[in-house]
């Protein structure tokens, strides 16, 4: 299965769902998202990772493991996001010493977070993207080249619930439409749901 090799687009709060952030993974030499639903802390930990002028007072959980790592010649080499079950993805951390390489096991958002410490790229397979990724039909103004798709800055997603089960009384067809309404609207925490509602119907 081939590698596609992504980056990291940007990280939206979520009002719908108490501490929950949607970290948008973007493909590097396509148009599709990948949203990935993390939690408050690793959210946090992967923003300060991004701006690399904040510096925590103490260390964070992933700059420990940074420190430690250092200190025993432990190089992370990339992450890869190699599953995807029910909605939620797994991910594999690939480790060196000593030039022995060892797979390790690890939540995507911790492994994300640690990838960016280590400057290590992230990627996921083919046929997870196709499964899971999200095209966005934007097209900028004529008058305005500047109207992008960028999500430079966190989104806020408003107030509608976004449970999976909400969307169980929908067609595929009318989960399709949902969908391209979501990413039109960035509102990617949304657009996840409706995904992993459409791939338990489809798998």
């Amino acid at each position: 299965m081939s590698l596609v090799k992504l980056t990291i687009k940007g990280i939206s709060y979520s009002q719908t769902q108490n501490g929950a952030y949607a970290l948008i993974l973007n493909e590097v030499d396509g148009e599709r998202k990948l949203p990935i639903v993390i939690g408050a802390f690793e959210a946090q930990s992967i923003a300060i990772a991004l701006e690399k002028e904040i510096k925590p007072p103490r260390p964070l959980t992933h700059d420990l493991f940074k420190n430690f790592a250092d200190r025993f010649d432990i190089v992370v080499k990339q992450v890869i996001i190699h599953k995807l079950v029910d909605g939620v993805f797994f991910s594999s951390i690939i480790c060196e010493r000593d030039r022995i390489e060892e797979i390790i096991d690890a939540r995507t958002s911790d492994a994300i977070a640690l990838a960016l410490r280590f400057n290590a790229p992230i990627f996921t397979y083919k046929n997870i993207l196709d499964k899971a990724g999200i095209y966005l039909k934007i097209n900028p103004e004529p008058d305005n080249p500047e109207s992008e798709d960028v999500l430079s800055e966190p989104q806020t997603f408003g107030t509608e619930e976004v449970s999976g089960e909400g969307y169980s009384q929908y067609s595929i067809q009318e989960l399709y439409d949902m969908l391209d309404g979501a990413v039109q609207n960035e509102d990617y925490e949304k657009a996840a749901n409706i995904r992993d509602e459409i791939s338990k119907r489809e798998s």
